[in-house]
């Protein structure tokens, strides 16, 4: 009975059983009690012809003496019938004890001669049959059980029938919860059966295996966990297979420069190529080329994984900008490119790492330059959007095609496949950048057409608007 359904059909039932019987115990023990005192009250026991008798007898003797004969009159077997006397059922029971008081509550007849001159107490009066003559209340009777039951056979074939009636209520609904139970116990282990399925699936690496929400319950709770299991499934399958093409990359990118080492050094062993300081340089800048993409590599993968630390600071956007034209002026004046500068009137203070600042609005600056042909220009401008400032990169290059445009912030992805690597960067740059720019809060995009340049922008949380973004790998500048 280790099985989740079983044990919740089990207990379904205990408690269909438990409270159906509990239910049908007390309902009867108190339809028995409430029943029993019915029967001893006044108004049931002396109704009908015994009130009129005992109403007639003061009417005919002015007061309440010489009432045992009539008392004992009720209690024959007798029933009336137009000009003679039968024999019958008779009008007081013989288990029900008869009290009368006067006017006033002063017990004048007791059958019991218990309370003989005693005054009954008004609440008791409250509940007594008044007895009226002439539209005067003369009396009050009281009925007292004699005896410990007061049941004839009729009335307990009355609560016979009531508590047998309970009795298949009862029944009837403990099967109910019982059915209801093995339903529900039902409905909750199958999908819970399906998500451990999920789970074992995920485990092994199966991210094709789906739950189907739309295919579980109607319980809302489990739907939302077999929701998140699918889309907790499709992230772990696009960071699976981003991995594999990571390595891959990796792979293919260190491939070609170490071929190239590879071949020149087996061409100076070999005698091929004389060892001269350019074959040397040119295996320098091979190493040099492997070194930077390992460390771009291990860049990104720290920014991805949130564990690259950063120096938060208030920074002046227009400085860092300024900083990033002066220092790269030189590189587009060598590719005859124009780098203009537009920055806004006022301060525009942001919260962000000044080295993982300067290195975002390098590498956008970089490849700008990279991409915009002799004659054109490239514009770094900033301005503030509510709680956050935009710094925009434009320039007048060949633009990107539409169906580039979503990838150009993967690793390794290059929209134009002629370039090299020696050329055209690691491939990289972007990745870190759209990284380094989420890991402090901002958000990155492009924006292009062929033929009309690119415009790539990032923002950053403006620094009289919102606190600096915190991390557990965030210290304080």
């Amino acid at each position: 009975m280790n099985r989740l359904w079983a044990r919740l059909a089990l207990a379904f039932v205990a408690i269909s059983l438990l409270t159906a019987g509990l239910a049908a115990a007390l309902i009867a023990s108190n339809v028995n009690q409430q029943f029993r005192g019915y029967l001893v009250q006044p108004s049931v026991v002396l109704r009908g012809p015994v009130r009129a008798t005992l109403e007639e007898h003061y009417a005919m003797y002015g007061s309440w003496e010489n009432l045992d004969r009539t008392i004992n009159q009720l209690r024959r077997v007798w029933m009336l019938r137009p000009g003679r006397i039968l024999r019958g059922r008779p009008l007081l029971e013989d288990n029900i004890a008869l009290v009368i008081a006067d006017e006033s509550g002063r017990v004048v007849f007791d059958e019991q001669g218990q309370q003989q001159n005693k005054r009954v107490p008004p609440e008791v009066i409250g509940r007594a049959l008044p007895l009226v003559v002439e539209d005067r209340v003369v009396g009050y009777a009281l009925t007292v059980a004699v005896t410990e039951s007061v049941l004839g056979q009729p009335e307990q074939s009355f609560l016979d029938g009531v508590r047998n009636s309970i009795l298949v209520a009862a029944l009837i609904s403990a099967l109910a919860g019982v059915l209801s139970g093995a339903v529900i116990s039902q409905m909750v282990a199958r999908p819970l059966n399906r998500l451990a399925e999920a789970a074992h699936a995920f485990a092994q690496r199966e991210w094709g295996f789906r739950v189907q929400p739309e295919r579980l319950s109607g319980i809302s709770e489990l739907r939302d966990v077999a929701l998140a299991l699918d889309t907790m499934a499709r992230s772990l399958q696009r960071s699976d297979q981003q991995r594999r093409n990571l390595m891959a990359d990796i792979a293919h990118e260190l491939r070609t420069p170490l071929a190239v080492i590879q071949g020149s050094l087996r061409a100076l062993l070999d005698g091929i190529r004389p060892l001269s300081p350019n074959e040397i340089a040119a295996i320098y800048d091979e190493t040099r080329l492997l070194a930077r993409l390992v460390d771009d590599v291990r860049e990104l993968s720290l920014a991805e994984s949130h564990q690259l630390p950063l120096r938060v600071a208030v920074l002046d956007i227009s400085d860092a900008l300024r900083e990033a034209t002066e220092r790269l002026q030189p590189v587009a004046e060598m590719q005859q490119v124009r780098l203009l500068l537009q920055l806004p009137d006022q301060r525009l203070g942001v919260h962000a790492d000044p080295d993982r600042l300067r290195q975002v609005v390098h590498n956008l600056v970089t490849n700008a330059l990279r991409h915009t042909p002799a004659g054109g220009a490239v514009t770094l401008c900033a301005q503030s959007e509510g709680a956050m400032v935009r710094v925009v990169v434009h320039d007048t290059g060949s633009g990107i095609a539409p169906e580039d445009l979503p990838h150009v912030f993967d690793r390794f992805y290059r929209a134009d496949r002629a370039r090299t690597r020696g050329s055209g960067g690691s491939g990289l740059g972007l990745a870190i950048v759209k990284s380094l720019v989420q890991l402090m809060g901002g958000e990155v995009g492009v924006e292009s057409a062929l033929g009309r340049g690119s415009r790539f922008w990032f923002t950053l949380p403006r620094a009289e608007a919102a606190p600096p973004p915190t991390s557990l790998f965030t210290q304080p500048a």
